[in-house]
């Protein structure tokens, strides 16, 4: 299938299983929040996709090869599982919340979280666009250089550090202050998929530990 048609086919999964797990537990399409969020992801996702498959068709390939079963790591099965059930839990709990009142969000603070949404997701496109190698799972290609220029000379691992800033969006763009507390295990899984990948890196890819005691922090400047 060409890569074209897959990205396409994928997006629409992808949408539909969004669409199910968000206006599901509320009940409703009379969820405004909701339709801003899933349009936001569209366009921040797409128009770099799009880039990625005229320009380099290898690392969009790269990042659509994701998932539990595409880690070759155990523990990294593990983890992406969890994080795969983590979004989709506190997705789903921001709806509830919505739908319930529990922690009632002023539609100023949604539209900061779809901000947050945008910058977190502009992100981790950005790195694949500066990082060909820059894949969905914790792995070493034959012939791979390190990356050290853009977001790389900030924080080591700039594409997770866009999923936190996305994970701290999301509830917030939902409609609820509740959702915030799935940060806690989201970060958790987060950090231990570094901790994991960085003992790869430091064993496989040239010049890599180099490298980390140049670039100090990890995940957030000047914290980690």
């Amino acid at each position: 299938m060409k890569l074209g048609v897959r990205t396409a086919a994928s997006s629409l999964v992808g949408l539909a299983v969004f669409g199910l797990i968000l206006f599901g537990p509320v009940g409703t399409l009379n969820y405004w929040r909701a339709w801003v969020f899933v349009a936001v992801f569209t366009v921040v996702t797409i128009v770099p996709t799009a880039y990625l498959a005229r320009s380099n068709p290898a690392a969009l390939q790269r990042r659509m090869h994701a998932g539990p079963r595409a880690e070759t790591r155990t523990a990294q099965k593990f983890i992406v599982t969890g994080s795969f059930l983590g979004m989709a839990a506190t997705a789903a709990f921001s709806a509830l919340d919505y739908r319930f009142g529990w922690s009632p969000v002023p539609a100023w603070l949604s539209v900061t979280g779809d901000v947050l949404v945008a910058v977190g997701l502009g992100t981790t496109m950005l790195v694949i666009v500066q990082n060909s190698y820059a894949a969905a799972t914790v792995t070493v290609e034959a012939g791979q250089t390190l990356a050290t220029g853009g977001l790389y000379g900030v924080v080591r691992h700039p594409m997770y550090a866009g999923d936190v800033i996305m994970m701290v969006g999301m509830p917030l763009a939902l409609g609820s202050y509740w959702g915030l507390l799935f940060l806690v295990p989201g970060v958790a899984l987060l950090v231990l998929r570094i901790l994991d990948e960085e003992k790869l890196l430091g064993e496989q890819l040239t010049g890599y530990r180099e490298y980390a005691q140049r670039v100090r922090y990890r995940l957030v400047p000047t914290i980690w």
